[in-house]
């Protein structure tokens, strides 16, 4: 894989499925591989996406510094352990993660964020 296909066929369908799922907007940012950190990447999301995160602005080379990786995951599968039944089917799983995401306590996020822009 290649910026150009990045920028030519996975890009534009994934901001526009972030967009339809995600109405009332979200933040796009990638990981530190050659094609999203090629500067045809970057343009091309700084042109059509609403809200993204430069490469310039990313932790150094390092996924786990994220907040989310912190506070969020680990919330969310400490909560679908206590879940029972299991979902059992992709539809059912989908309405469980979005029941968890949204029983989120915002607290310890905001705390996060505020922590790692620190």
């Amino acid at each position: 894989m290649d910026s150009a296909y990045d920028v030519g066929r996975l890009l534009p369908s994934l901001v526009d499925d972030c967009t339809r799922l995600l109405p009332s907007g979200y933040i796009f940012e990638q990981d530190g591989t050659p094609t999203h950190t090629a500067r045809a990447t970057q343009n091309w999301l700084q042109t059509n996406c609403s809200d993204f995160i430069a490469k310039d602005q990313w932790p150094p080379n390092s996924p786990d510094l994220m907040p989310l990786d912190y506070h969020v995951w680990g919330a969310m599968l400490e909560a679908y352990h206590k879940r029972h039944p299991k979902p059992k089917m992709i539809a059912e799983l989908k309405e469980v993660l979005q029941v968890l995401w949204d029983s989120l306590p915002q607290g310890p996020i905001e705390k996060a964020v505020k922590e790692f822009s620190k």
